[in-house]
């Protein structure tokens, strides 16, 4: 059985909600902000293994939905684990992917016996960008246009590794000077990537 399940998680509260507020903001703070979505897509297999039609529509529903970098793929079991854990782990590898601790909660149960494969995916954007609808009245009161903010916002959005991190961020794993440190390190240890020799290339065309 296979659903997508749409779950809003937050939208990033905004200074001003009025229509047409823009027009009286008198601060730095935009009005445009990033809207975080969250999309759980599920499929229910046998909990006793996968056998190789059962993996091979995994992979399907898998290229289906376009897994890959940036999704999150967890498994919710029935009652305790499985032997087919294992088996989706091994099928979720070939993708370069991780099967993560825990399993957001789902609509529906899971029949007996089975496991669910629960595929997190997370977008941002910002609505109504960008936003002309002022250009081409008068400012009487110094407010910021009502394309303020649309341009940075919007590329945070595009960019952003995990569009959750927008919304809770992400805890320090160890010391804050530890994880400050590490791309010094990296940069100062790395051997410079011309310490064999430059390459040397023929500029010359060819008869």
């Amino acid at each position: 059985m296979i659903r997508p399940a749409f779950v809003v998680i937050a939208a990033i509260a905004l200074p001003l909600s009025a229509a047409g507020a823009e027009r009286y903001n008198r601060t730095v703070e935009t009005t445009h902000q990033p809207v975080v979505q969250r999309s759980d897509y599920v499929m229910d297999v046998s909990g006793d293994g996968l056998d190789a039609a059962e993996a091979s529509r995994v992979r399907q529903w898998f290229d289906a939905i376009g897994f890959g970098y940036g999704d999150r793929v967890s498994i919710d079991t029935s009652v305790g684990t499985h032997r087919s854990d294992r088996d989706i782990a091994a099928v979720v590898s070939r993708y370069g992917m991780f099967v993560s601790d825990g399993a957001p909660i789902t609509q529906g149960a899971i029949p007996p016996g089975d496991v669910r494969i629960i595929v997190s995916r997370a977008t941002a954007s910002v609505p109504n960008c960008p936003d002309f609808s002022q250009a081409s009245q008068p400012n009487f009161t110094a407010a910021s246009s009502s394309n303020f903010g649309c341009a940075i916002n919007s590329t945070l959005a595009a960019m952003v590794a995990n569009p959750e991190d927008l919304v809770e961020g992400q805890s320090s794993r160890g010391p804050t000077t530890e994880t400050a440190a590490k791309a010094i390190r990296v940069w100062r240890n790395t051997d410079p990537s011309a310490k064999g020799g430059l390459k040397v290339e023929n500029v010359k065309g060819s008869n």
